[in-house]
């Protein structure tokens, strides 16, 4: 694989108000000004919404401009309801109250959880509304189907340390692997691993992420494993090893948006085809995820603790020895709030402090402002180490093709009342969700949406 999470997705075409923001822009070079403190992903100052999951502590005013991120909890989801999915721009930091953090339209069927991406729209995801500081997470899944359709199932910290899958719809026998530290594009770092068809099956995904190394595995089968060790940068003198506390993310982009770079296109597989099987049938793509679970890592001491409530920042190398597992409140009182001044709205009053944000700072990240992406695929000039998975796999950075791919046996072609349908070829009623609420509409973006509309427009 050879995408950065911080593209993952495209610029909405239709959007108008994805540009027509005032939102700052924040960087490792210029931080956010003090009335609107936090730095989101997309790489745009805010309070609320900004300073939760995603805000990136280097780029914000201060280091304690973020909301602390809650601890690793142990989480088994069968994704058979909504129930303790929370949307977006409902969600303050209670991760007691709720388990993912959704954005675009989820939607149920058939005991699984439907990421769907709609004609206009920028696809759904999913995160979790804790961090994990290295530990398990293993999910079941279906991927999407058809050119420029991406499915990824990725570990991203708020400084951009990263651990992924990604699945191209035009290539339904690959996964793709990557990892980054803090952002830095090494397109060398990517590898495949080859598998049996994944729309039509469910296989069970799996990243092991411990201080020292990280396993992928697919049907409890290695695929790759990755050593510390040999991550070692003598330039930087730095391991480029992901270390920091990182959400859990499902999601499905359209990577091959017209208005996107040619090697972001290129690498989907090429333009979405809006007119496929599945938008005709179903109104959407989608991938279907059956279940998720997180095991922390639970060290005694440092690095891989979840002893207290929060994680935190006290150095802004943003490496592992700076780490905090401390006591810190999560929870904002409303979408005024930041991480210095988690009551600034409250209900009872005023912001509790004379420089809270005010009602026009953007609150909301992907609502409104777009952001900067590190990788827009144009010209990586590098192609992917393509292994399949089996169980003899040990050795550092490495995949076997000495086996072939297991897999669950394949769901058959259904249709419902509702109008879904799993690979037919039969007519039915599209089905969309338009009785959302508007906020939620993935026309407005996704979580990554704005991350994309930059690269994209650069490189037009």
């Amino acid at each position: 694989m050879v995408l950065s999470s911080t593209v993952l997705f495209a610029v909405l075409a239709s959007a108008s108000s994805v540009f027509a923001s005032d939102a700052i822009s924040c960087s490792l070079d210029q931080k956010c000004p003090s009335s609107a403190p936090c730095c989101s992903q997309y790489g745009q100052c805010g309070a609320g919404a900004y300073c939760l999951g995603g805000c990136d502590p280097r780029m914000s005013f201060g280091l304690d401009s973020c909301t602390p991120e809650p601890v690793c909890q142990d989480l088994t989801t069968k994704f058979t309801s909504l129930d303790r999915i929370t949307a977006k721009t409902e969600y303050l930091g209670d991760s007691s109250e709720t388990d993912w953090v959704s954005d675009g339209e989820p939607a149920i069927y058939d005991n699984t959880i439907l990421l769907t991406m709609a004609d206009g729209s920028v696809g759904t995801l999913l995160a979790s509304a804790t961090y994990m500081w290295y530990g398990n997470v293993k999910t079941t899944f279906k991927t999407s189907r058809g050119q420029g359709v991406v499915t990824a199932f990725i570990l991203l910290s708020d400084v951009k340390d990263e651990i992924d899958y990604e699945f191209v719809g035009a290539d339904l026998e690959t996964a793709q692997t990557n990892f980054y530290w803090q952002g830095t594009l090494d397109y060398n770092n990517s590898k495949n691993i080859t598998l049996s068809d994944t729309f039509d099956n469910y296989h069970t995904y799996e990243i092991d992420w411990t201080p020292d190394s990280i396993t992928w595995l697919v049907d409890d089968q290695k695929g790759r494993v990755l050593n510390k060790a040999d991550t070692w940068n003598a330039t930087s003198n730095q391991w480029d090893y992901p270390q920091t506390p990182a959400r859990v993310q499902f999601s499905l982009w359209p990577g091959g948006l017209a208005t996107n770079g040619k090697g972001t296109i290129d690498w989907a597989g090429g333009l979405v085809d809006w007119n496929s099987e599945d938008i005709k049938n179903n109104g959407y793509y989608y991938a279907a995820f059956q279940s998720a679970e997180i095991s922390c890592y639970n060290a005694k001491t440092a690095p891989g603790t979840n002893t207290g409530k929060s994680y935190t920042y006290n150095n802004i190398a943003a490496t592992n020895s700076t780490v905090v597992d401390g006591t810190k409140d999560t929870v904002l009182a409303s979408f005024l709030g930041t991480g210095t001044d988690m009551d600034a709205g409250k209900a009872s009053g005023t912001a509790s402090s004379a420089s809270a944000p005010s009602s026009q700072i953007e609150t909301v990240p992907g609502l409104s402002g777009a952001g900067v992406g590190s990788n827009n695929h144009e010209d990586s000039g590098t192609s992917i180490t393509d292994t399949s998975y089996s169980s003899d796999s040990s050795s550092s950075d490495t995949s076997s093709s000495d086996s072939s791919a297991q897999s669950s046996s394949s769901s058959s072609a259904s249709t419902s009342s509702s109008g879904f349908s799993q690979g037919s070829d039969s007519d039915s009623t599209n089905t969309n969700s338009g009785d959302r609420k508007s906020q939620e509409k993935a026309l407005q973006g996704s979580v990554f949406a704005g991350i994309i509309a930059v690269a994209a427009m650069m490189a037009l």
